[in-house]
């Protein structure tokens, strides 16, 4: 029997699935695998709580050193749901041979949406409008200026599956396409019809009038736009941010904002979460300031579920699955081993109708 771990934050207090349907009927309909959920939700996974699983499915928690250390490492596959991986140290699920998997998939379609709706929210100063009419300034309409998008410059730091899925998305808006990702070939996307042309990344922040910050963090990209990035935006940009908020310095960001040096700016992220009561950003009006969830839908959360049980069931198969983030780790005679050994007892559980 294949046993098949779920973190506790799946489920409400009294039981429910917190996220709704995110396919776990494909896994209960194997007969040869048991599902069931961890007994309680630690912000850092403990080394008892994975023990004896031969995959886990994940949302918040964090995977340390310590959470693999002595744990049973029959775990073969740590499949997160979500594009975000921060919280997981890969070297050490690497070390373990364990393959961490996510669901850039179930993301990329809700996550472009998203940005779309913070764009057009900037742009028709959505909320400045409706601040309007709540405040009894119905005549006062003309005083709040909204910004059309046509021949406009749509800059995104990152063109991965999310970046390239927002401009297709927007090219019925025909705004000027800039991006800047180093692991892009402009080759790789010439093809594609996205009208995409890569430049740098001080050419996409001065050119932008709307610059989207689309792209991993990692050392490299920690503060990647800081006091003096900021500076290079034009007075009448704005910024999205969807991606991590230590992408950005937030502190030099505030600044900008208040200083009116930027126009606006609309946050899905932050450097600290939740946002501290108090915050300063909280009192600007110039940014709309969402609770990293932008994305969440019921279309989102079921793909994405539905890509993290993909990759558990290959696993178990013993193959490869789509999305793995440490691939270096496929390589190595242990995680070759246990993937031989997963798919010995498939076939064994499979032909005996276990």
């Amino acid at each position: 029997m294949f046993r098949v771990g779920l973190t506790r934050d799946f489920l409400t207090s009294s039981g429910e699935l917190t996220l709704g349907d995110i396919g776990l009927e494909a896994l209960r309909k194997v007969p040869s695998v048991a599902i069931d959920f961890f007994s309680e939700y630690l912000p850092e996974v403990a080394p008892e709580q994975i023990a004896g699983y031969d995959a886990v499915i994940s949302l918040a928690p964090k995977y340390t050193r310590e959470t693999l250390a002595g744990a049973d490492m029959k775990l073969s596959v740590l499949a997160r749901i979500g594009v975000g991986y921060d919280m997981v140290d890969v070297a050490a699920l690497t070390e373990r041979h364990v393959i961490l998997t996510i669901t850039p998939d179930g993301v990329r379609r809700p996550m472009a949406v998203g940005i779309v709706t913070f764009i057009l929210a900037l742009s028709t100063q959505l909320l400045g409008k409706d601040r309007l009419v709540r405040q009894g300034g119905w005549k006062d309409k003309l005083n709040v200026k909204a910004y059309g998008l046509t021949g406009k410059v749509l800059g995104s730091i990152g063109l991965g599956n999310i970046g390239r899925e927002l401009f297709s998305l927007i090219k019925s808006f025909e705004m000027v396409h800039l991006a800047v990702d180093p692991l892009v070939r402009p080759e790789e996307i010439a093809g594609q019809g996205l009208g995409v042309e890569l430049v740098d990344l001080e050419t996409v922040i001065r050119r932008s009038d709307f610059l989207c910050v689309i792209c991993p963090l990692s050392p490299q990209t920690h503060h990647l736009l800081g006091e003096r990035e900021l500076s290079w935006m034009k007075p009448t940009a704005f910024l999205v941010n969807t991606s991590r908020g230590a992408i950005v310095d937030q502190a030099a960001l505030y600044r900008a904002l208040k200083e009116r040096r930027i126009r606006g700016a609309a946050l899905d992220v932050l450097e600290v979460e939740p946002i501290p009561e108090g915050d300063p950003l909280l009192g600007l009006d110039n940014v709309i300031l969402t609770p990293h969830s932008l994305c969440w839908t019921d279309e989102c959360f079921r793909m994405m579920g539905e890509s993290a049980v993909r990759s558990v069931l290959a696993v178990l198969r013993g193959d490869t699955p789509q999305h793995v983030v440490n691939r270096e780790v496929l390589d190595q005679p242990g995680m070759r081993a246990k993937l031989e050994t997963n798919r010995a007892r498939w076939i064994a559980a499979t032909s005996s109708g276990e």
